[in-house]
């Protein structure tokens, strides 16, 4: 008899202090319905700002989390030693592909650069058959509403494939974001 492991969802947001505290509360609230579900977290391994707390709310529901976090990064985002697996690498790149290998799904939730940079490189990646896993971004309150709509002009002007915008799936609420981490990808509407 096999046993399958619970799902493990990579979550992308902000490490930075000072944010409005919608942002850490809705953090909180993906962590909880993230172990609700007895799924486990991957994440940037660090413990400040939204990083921290989506990490705190799932592990106190149970769930298993898995941090990475490169070395230069440590005391800057103050690692997460309560992680279940705290894995310390040297670089950017290595932490963004561990996060990846160890993770079934991808959501983005509000953030600045880094962020955007996590999630256009996954669903890029997506996009060219790299990988099979859903990219979802949780836009609750329009904190990406001008990033979609410079992605949805740009397509219009054939920079972009329609395919790659509908590879992306867009939700405004938690459960919607989960459930679709949870779907299976259509590939038929990926295409390199």
């Amino acid at each position: 008899m096999t046993t399958e492991r619970p799902l493990a969802v990579c979550v992308y947001c902000a490490s930075i202090e000072g944010i409005p505290p919608q942002y850490p509360a809705l953090a909180a609230e993906v962590g909880r319905q993230i172990a609700d579900r007895g799924w486990q977290l991957v994440s940037g391994g660090g413990r400040a700002s939204m990083m921290g707390t989506v990490a705190a709310a799932a592990r106190s529901g149970g769930a298993r989390t898995t941090g990475v976090i490169p070395r230069a990064l440590v005391d800057l985002e103050w690692a997460d030693h309560e992680s279940d697996e705290l894995l310390v690498v040297d670089t950017m790149r290595e932490r963004k592909a561990l996060m990846e290998a160890h993770a079934d799904a991808f959501l983005a939730l509000p953030g600045g650069v880094g962020t955007c940079e996590e999630l256009f490189e996954v669903w890029t990646a997506g996009y060219l058959r790299m990988h099979a896993k859903p990219v979802v971004l949780l836009d609750p309150d329009g904190h990406y509403a001008g990033l979609i709509e410079w992605v949805r002009d740009i397509a219009g002007r054939g920079f972009v494939r329609p395919e790659a915008v509908a590879r992306l799936v867009v939700a405004t609420d938690v459960a919607e974001a989960l459930d679709a981490c949870a779907a299976p990808v259509d590939l038929s509407r990926s295409q390199a």
